[in-house]
């Protein structure tokens, strides 16, 4: 059961300020996979990922195996959003440059960190933005700085928060091939919260089911039934039980995605 596992839940409880947000929560990604965790608004998903980051204390066990080794040395985080002031007069590449040149940016970005980052954004198609003011960047193309950002680390695991949200349909079609071909490319394991059902039925290849405890778990023509859609969004669901599962799609070069109401 863990041999191929990147991470492991094992009855993971969280309480804050003395509510339950997740309960006795089990469930494994699969290593090399993306893994898509679902759910209501409430529900625990970035609670779960806190969890795994260390950033909230919870109770059972959190196994990483990112690599076959049983190891798993680095995780690069993707946040839902980011957090500054717009009217900071900082570049994509001073920006990327920060965490890692030693010197101050004002003696400028060295040439090893500015080839460094440039193919960073141009692993993410966005070499376009490398001197745009970070401020001055739309939702989209934040998303995109900030996966280079992550992908600094080599990560053996990538996790992302709603990666997609804030991005308009177009933008949010480009950044998940960026990530399926980076996946292909790298060898992590993605492990994602996303609220957009048909981008987890195109790109997902595990997904869990959560409603503060693990309501289904499998691949997305398994979990993504209206049964299963039930268990874990409740009756009033809305739109959702209308969206019949279909294969994931590799978005390999001329695969265009269908655009799920």
């Amino acid at each position: 059961m863990l041999t191929d596992a990147a991470v492991v839940f094992e009855d993971v409880t969280v309480t804050l300020e003395g509510v339950s947000i997740l309960e006795r929560v089990s469930a494994r990604v699969p290593r090399g996979g993306c893994t898509a965790v679902v759910g209501p608004n409430g529900a625990g998903k970035t609670t779960l990922l806190m969890a795994l980051l260390g950033e909230v204390p919870y109770q059972g066990q959190i196994h990483l195996l990112c690599r076959a080794d049983g190891g798993c040395g680095r995780i690069g985080y993707v946040p839902q959003r980011l957090m500054f002031d717009r009217a900071m007069p900082l570049s994509v590449i001073e920006f990327l440059a920060m965490g890692s040149q030693r010197l101050p940016l004002w003696f400028g970005v060295r040439k090893a960190k500015r080839d460094q980052a440039l193919a960073l954004l141009e692993s993410v198609k966005a070499a376009h933005l490398a001197e745009r003011r970070l401020g001055a960047l739309s939702g989209g193309e934040l998303q995109r700085v900030l996966l280079a950002l992550a992908l600094q680390q080599d990560p053996d695991l990538l996790v992302l928060d709603e990666p997609a949200a804030g991005v308009d349909l177009q933008g949010g079609q480009v950044f998940c091939e960026v990530l399926e071909n980076l996946r292909r490319e790298r060898a992590f394991t993605q492990l994602m919260v996303s609220h957009d059902l048909g981008t987890v039925t195109h790109h997902a290849t595990h997904v869990i089911g959560l409603n503060r405890r693990v309501m289904a778990q499998g691949p997305p023509r398994e979990v993504l039934t209206n049964q299963s859609l039930l268990a874990v969004f409740g009756p009033h669901m809305g739109l959702f039980h209308t969206h019949a599962p279909v294969e994931p799609c590799t978005c390999a070069a001329g695969h265009t995605e269908q655009d799920h109401d």
